[in-house]
């Protein structure tokens, strides 16, 4: 087995917190916002998922690398974190199917990351004080200077990322043998919500984030999905704009993270930021509609505001989080259109809440 030497590492909050370690992945400087993710597998998911685009995440649990990485886990081309903090990193991983190992990975696609940090600290920290934007650097090593690398980077409020992680150029998958063609508006959508929809039969043709509803509906899709993806809705009014649209045409229209978000926009109800997110496996939800739990997969910093949809007229509530009692789900009233929080591809996560998939494929036929 290769050695590796150690070489420092620092990483920096924004409020002036300091915690020392070890350098992982690529040597230098990388921030963004900070977050921790409580699930104890899939950390090559998470890291590729857009959804973390412009984030540092912290792994709870304390083991990670020890089963490398292999190229079916991917959620998008490559890691999109802008950063990564373990409290025990292992160079050897004992998978054989593994197609390299953690370190290397991270190596090759130019992630920075730090080791040997007490990431139970630093996760109480985080919860007390909320997410910040922090710096993870092995060559700038003067608190101060670090300090001012810091303060250039934007904050998350207001920040609209989708479009440096949606899709350039449209792309068509699946076989289509049910006949039902879904316009996936790409904000930062995961493989796995996309293979949920081929092992469907379902004819998806992804579009950039950005694309015109005329340009959408010339292909004359049957229901529209609105993917996840990174930043604050409230930065995306071409979205807001686009789903409108879609309303307008009584669309058949399902969205997961922060399509549940851009449709609620899209109805005159606010979103806020949260004061630490939601990211895990092992988040419980109540379905309103069944009366029946879910242990769901999360992954979001902003949420629907549960005050502005209950005075809505145009939408109800119809999934809430059972640890804190935010809005995990919705649906339009008069109007074919739902959506949910959470992340009912479950890549990593429980199956609970797959189902989600076959309402939508129902709601479209229901509506053909």
């Amino acid at each position: 087995m290769k050695e590796h030497t150690k070489k420092k590492a620092i990483l920096l909050l924004a409020d002036g917190s300091l915690y020392e370690g070890f350098s992982i992945g690529k040597s230098g400087t990388s921030g963004g916002e900070i977050c921790f993710n409580t699930g104890m597998t899939g950390y090559q998911e998470i890291y590729t998922d857009p959804s973390y685009y412009g984030q540092i995440i912290v792994n709870t649990t304390a083991h990670i690398g020890n089963y490398g990485v292999n190229d079916a886990e991917q959620e998008s081309d490559k890691p999109k974190i802008k950063g990564l903090v373990v409290n025990d990193f292992t160079y050897q991983y004992s998978r054989s199917t593994a197609t390299d190992g953690l370190n290397g990975y991270l190596e090759k696609n130019n992630t920075v990351g730090i080791t040997d940090i007490d990431t139970r600290k630093l996760v109480r920290h985080i919860r007390m004080e909320g997410a910040m934007n922090a710096i993870i650097s092995s060559e700038i090593l003067d608190k101060n200077e670090l300090m001012a690398e810091l303060k250039k980077l934007p904050n998350m409020k207001s920040l609209e990322l989708s479009s440096e992680v949606t899709v350039k150029e449209p792309y068509e998958l699946g076989s289509g043998n049910t006949g039902l063609k879904i316009a996936v508006i790409d904000y930062g959508v995961k493989k796995s919500i996309l293979k949920n929809f081929e092992i469907r039969n379902c004819h998806c043709k992804v579009f950039p984030a950005r694309t015109s509803f005329g340009d959408m509906e010339a292909w004359k899709p049957d229901g529209y999905f609105l993917s996840n993806g990174p930043g604050d809705p409230a930065a995306m009014d071409y979205a807001v704009a686009t789903v409108k649209e879609l309303l307008g045409a009584d669309n058949p229209i399902f969205g997961i993270c922060l399509g549940n978000q851009i449709l609620a926009r899209a109805v005159n109800i606010d979103t806020f930021k949260m004061h630490h997110g939601h990211r895990g496996l092992n988040h419980p939800v109540k379905n309103l509609l069944t009366g029946l739990g879910e242990i769901t997969s999360q992954n979001h910093g902003f949420a629907v505001s549960k005050e502005s949809l209950e005075k809505s007229k145009d939408a109800e509530l119809t999934h809430i989080d059972l640890n804190d009692n935010t809005v995990e789900g919705l649906r339009l009233n008069g109007k074919p259109a739902f959506s949910v929080q959470y992340h009912p591809e479950s890549s990593p996560g429980p199956h609970d809440s797959t189902y989600l998939f076959d309402d939508f494929i129902q709601l479209i036929k229901e509506n053909k």
